[in-house]
């Protein structure tokens, strides 16, 4: 493992020049690779440590040296740029490892916000632990946790679930398997499915309280609050908003005595328009009931309803 302290990180073969003294002056940066937050929107959050690093470094890893180029720029800064993204990775990644062996610093940054945050990164981070490479970061911005905190759902304990899939049946599966985390659920999507996104949530998880968070730190930062349902109406109605979106969703509601009607009931509600195992799911997690149990009776259920097309299918899990 990489021997870093939380101020300097242990020097690589050959040092830098960078470590002694970067172009302005400024305190030196220590060879290695830097995880460094950029903004998500307003560039007086990027902290005075990361505009150090971004300055000093021998080069900047980045998704899109257009976007990062016009970040540097702002900030009066030249250090050269390299592409790194999941479409380069594998070619890029070796010549980033010769860098960082030779001692030289090497910035890593994402469009906006923490790398490697449904962002690119894991691998070379993976690689410089194996090889015992320099590595520490340079914290700030990020969206998930931004919206979080201001969703005002519950902070104790959370999942970021990334980006659901694009597609309905792949993204009612994924959500299948959160719905009965006992957790705040964080999700990132694109503002054209969000309506489309929300309802599924709506149907998968219950009717829970959630938030939609947009263009966060900017100017016309918006918060909206509400159950999902509410949430998926007003966005079906008013269109893809714009900016980037970050979804909250609270946790599952604790589960109290439910009576055999009820939970008939409810699976019946939730069979219709919903897969058996999308809504066995769906009832499990609102109910606190074991899931094996409810997908047992949601299969009885759909034979009555004459609606059993996932009965021959390997059933719930756990």
């Amino acid at each position: 493992m990489c021997a870093e302290s939380a101020d300097q990180p242990s020097q690589g073969p050959g040092g830098s020049k960078r470590a002694e003294s970067d172009r302005t002056g400024a305190p030196a940066v220590a060879p290695g690779l830097h995880l460094v937050a950029t903004p998500i929107g307003n560039v007086g959050d990027l902290g005075d440590r990361a505009r150090a690093v971004l300055a000093a470094a021998d080069i900047v890893a980045c998704e899109d040296t257009r976007v990062t180029g016009r970040l540097l720029a702002r900030l009066g800064i030249s250090t050269p740029l390299a592409a790194y993204h999941d479409h380069n990775a594998a070619r890029a990644r070796p010549k980033l490892l010769a860098r960082l062996r030779a001692g030289e610093t090497v910035a890593l940054v994402s469009d906006a916000g923490t790398p490697l945050v449904s962002d690119p990164g894991y691998r070379l981070v993976r690689a410089c632990i194996d090889e015992d490479l320099p590595l520490t970061a340079e914290p700030g911005p990020s969206a998930a946790l931004t919206a979080l905190v201001l969703s005002g759902l519950p902070t104790d304990r959370f999942l970021f679930a990334g980006f659901p899939p694009p597609r309905a049946a792949a993204r009612r599966r994924t959500l299948a398997e959160v719905a009965a985390v006992p957790a705040t659920l964080i999700f990132y999507d694109s503002a054209r499915r969000l309506a489309d996104c929300l309802a599924d949530m709506a149907d998968i998880l219950g009717d829970r309280n959630a938030a939609v968070a947009r263009e966060l730190t900017k100017k016309f930062e918006e918060i909206r609050r509400g159950s999902l349902a509410e949430l998926a109406a007003a966005y079906a109605v008013e269109g893809p908003p714009k900016g980037e979106v970050t979804i909250v969703v609270g946790p599952p509601a604790a589960p109290g005595p439910i009576a055999g009607d009820d939970l008939d009931r409810r699976l019946r509600d939730a069979l219709d328009g919903a897969s058996l195992r999308d809504a066995a799911a769906a009832v499990a997690a609102a109910t606190g009931l074991p899931r094996r149990r409810v997908y047992a009776r949601a299969l009885e259920i759909a034979g009555e309803m004459g609606s059993g097309d996932e009965a021959g299918e390997d059933g719930a899990d756990g």
